[in-house]
């Protein structure tokens, strides 16, 4: 387990400074004596690390130090000191010549540069590892010649593309956080141009943006999931585990390279949440910043300090009175900034004369439409038939049927709903165009009336009779 790997590197006390209420002072104060061991490129003399624990506790005055309170500024970052020698983030080191030095522990090192990490967080960054990860599961060659060594980039690199996408969505948090922050318009746009433009949105989102991911997690979902019933490679996969690790049997290889694929498949699938929340918090960045930019020109533009300079001179002119008992003469009062309005043909160009309607006669509604309205409505009903029933609709029809059916299609297969009658009107309307992607052949003898049996179809549900034909492409 890693807490008993970890302790048996560390004392618990290690640890402990980071929870305690003086946290900041022994964060403050080993940073600072890792920072200039390094420039030295050695260990410090004790007296000079006392020195710079003194100025950092100096910093952090109104910090209380467990059993250091009423010490002096000395005696409290000497307490520091054993405390941070104690939990060993700093090693003591006595020389021959009776010189005392201080050296900071790499573990204690490891961690301030962790703790850095997290304080000083730098731009997002996007690589080419889930591309790379994707183009990896595609290429068939290389799975054939190494496939385990293939699985396992691949499972590594989606792994770490993951976590650069849960830090792009958290540098967008940070970001944002920063926006609803901001107490000045000039604030405000530089955390949209100059911070978030430079360290998420022409960088690291605009990658994500050029990768194409949506477009190539499916076929590197579909491949893994073809190699997990891929026999073949499953057994060079186990062989190749069993090679490298002895005392393997063949049922634990094999339950470890179902184990690996089942990994790399969930591994995939967490990529397009974690994409989808990056967009989600973009959109939302942008639609705090732009609030909190019209929030800040109502609140500390230019006319709100205008008219609160213009309130303050009226409160100062009519201290307690109100202003209708004030009756002070105009040029009392401080010059309106108002905006002079010019109207170039005159006030009389804004008179629009009233519209007034005249009562005419109502006309009957008759129950029984006449013999003319019928034929117009024929007419409209015709008109419209004509406009809506084009070529274009007849050849998409044709071209639905034929992938349905193939290049020969009868007539009883035409017409599913009622929407399709109208279609299959298109197609016998414009059999005979040279635009028509179709032909439509029929089982009829037109020189003999006498002869010509034509057959017929009852579809949709025995509503409607067809004739019988076929549908052939051209």
């Amino acid at each position: 387990m890693l807490s008993l790997e970890l302790f048996r590197e560390v004392r618990p006390e290690f640890l402990s400074l980071l929870g305690s209420p003086a946290a900041r002072v022994y964060v403050d104060v080993a940073d600072a004596l890792e920072v200039e061991s390094t420039l030295r490129s050695g260990a410090l003399p004790r007296e000079e690390a006392i020195a710079i624990a003194e100025r950092v506790v100096e910093q952090h005055a109104e910090v209380d130090i467990e059993e250091a309170i009423g010490l002096e500024i000395r005696e409290r970052a000497r307490l520091v000191m054993e405390r941070l020698l104690t939990a060993r983030w700093l090693q003591p080191e006595d020389r021959a010549d009776y010189q005392r030095f201080i050296l900071v522990e790499p573990n204690a090192a490891i961690i301030l540069e962790a703790l850095r990490k997290i304080a000083r967080p730098g731009a997002a960054v996007f690589s080419d590892k889930l591309v790379a990860a994707c183009n990896a599961l595609r290429n068939r060659q290389a799975l054939a010649n190494e496939p385990w060594q293939t699985v396992e980039a691949c499972l590594e690199d989606i792994r770490h593309g993951v976590q650069e996408l849960r830090a792009v969505a958290k540098s967008i948090e940070r970001h944002t956080r920063r926006q609803l922050g901001a107490q000045s318009l000039r604030e405000n746009l530089e955390v949209v141009f100059d911070q978030y433009a430079t360290q998420v949105g022409h960088t690291a989102y605009a990658e994500l943006v050029r990768s194409r991911l949506p477009t190539r997690l499916p076929e590197a979902r579909v491949q893994v999931d073809a190699l997990q019933n891929d026999a073949e490679l499953l057994c060079r996969m186990q062989e190749e585990l069993l090679r490298r690790e002895n005392g393997l049997d063949a049922g634990t290889a094999m339950a470890r390279v179902q184990q690996r694929l089942d990994e790399l498949a969930q591994a995939l699938d967490r990529v397009v949440p974690s994409a989808d929340d990056i967009d989600r918090r973009t959109a939302e960045f942008a639609r705090k910043s732009l609030a909190r930019f019209r929030y800040l020109q109502e609140v500390t533009g230019e006319h709100r300090r205008v008219v609160q300079r213009f309130f303050e001179t009226v409160n100062a002119l009519i201290a307690g009175r109100t202003m209708a008992d004030a009756e002070l003469q105009r040029e009392d009062l401080p010059a309106l900034l108002m905006i002079d309005v010019k109207l170039l043909a005159g006030l009389e160009s804004l008179y629009r004369p009233r519209l007034r309607a005249s009562i005419g006669e109502v006309e009957p509604l008759y129950d029984e439409p006449t013999a003319e309205e019928l034929e117009n409505s024929r007419q409209e009903l015709a008109a419209t038939l004509r406009d809506s029933l084009t070529v274009t609709r007849a050849n998409r029809f044709a071209d639905e049927a034929f992938k349905r059916f193939g290049k020969r299609v009868q007539s009883s297969q035409l017409l599913r709903t009622d929407d399709d009658l109208a279609d299959l009107i298109a197609c016998l309307l414009h059999a005979q165009s040279r635009e028509a992607r179709y032909r439509v052949e029929a089982e009829r003898d037109l020189e003999n009336p006498d002869a010509d049996h034509r057959k017929h179809d009852r579809v949709l549900a025995g509503t409607c009779r067809v004739e019988r034909f076929t549908l052939c492409e051209r």
